[in-house]
């Protein structure tokens, strides 16, 4: 199978790391991934943004430098989101990294050791444009020495949003407290999500907070194995 990575403008700016878990891991279950390095924005700021043309003419493009790919797998639930529901039957076959390891491969268990205590936050277009069900909570649930919390509220957005957070600081930080503390309710020493987006504003909560908590990509809880422990 020739598979992409579709690293995104947040993967390759901030969270690279995210972007290296997803091929550390992919080449570890036996998955070649190869990186054009062609590809840029998937559009979706310009579209959320009023800027609809400009942002469908770099989800456009962007399907043409994936062309000839079977799979194209990202670390971003909300970028795979935009691709699929803009483009329809002219989106490349685009993956958020769990639905391609469930949906695709078949996989429940990929050999991942994590020993720490992890509450898991469903991003919001992971569970209303994929719809990726309970995947990453299989996945998560069978990574050995990993004790997985429930996160009360989990279903409530955390108030990121794009560019909410910036026109609407107010009820952002509104919706992003409520979230903090349900996190903190739990006891977890890490909150997993799917979306470095939303990570990057429930990490910056935690962090402003000094409560100790860190945000980690479910990707990188999935790259670590007790031989060669994920330490980005």
């Amino acid at each position: 199978m020739r598979v992409a990575l579709f690293v995104t403008c947040l993967g390759d700016t901030l969270f690279p790391t995210a972007g290296q878990a997803v091929v550390r891991l992919l080449e570890r279950l036996g998955v070649e991934v190869e990186f054009p390095e062609e590809q840029t924005c998937c559009g979706q700021m310009h579209f959320n943004s009023g800027y609809a043309d400009e942002g469908l003419a770099l989800a456009r493009r962007l399907s043409a430098v994936f062309e000839g790919y079977e799979a194209v797998v990202t670390p971003s639930a909300s970028c795979a989101g935009m691709l699929r529901d803009q483009l329809g039957a002219e989106a490349p076959p685009v993956h958020e990294l769990s639905e391609f390891l469930v949906d695709v491969l078949g996989m429940g268990e990929v050999g991942a050791y994590y020993p720490h205590r992890v509450t898991y936050h469903p991003t919001c277009h992971s569970l209303r444009a994929l719809r990726v069900g309970d995947g990453p909570l299989r996945l998560l649930s069978s990574v050995r020495g990993l004790e997985l919390v429930e996160l009360p509220d989990a279903l409530e957005c955390c108030g990121f949003g794009g560019t909410f957070a910036v026109k609407n600081a107010d009820v952002s930080t509104a919706m992003l407290t409520d979230k903090l503390r349900s996190v903190l309710d739990t006891r977890a020493e890490v909150v997993c999500a799917v979306d470095s987006s939303c990570l990057m504003h429930i990490g910056g909560g935690l962090g402003r907070a000094r409560t100790g908590v860190r945000t980690v990509h479910l990707a990188e809880i999935l790259a670590s194995t007790e031989e060669a422990p994920w330490r980005p």
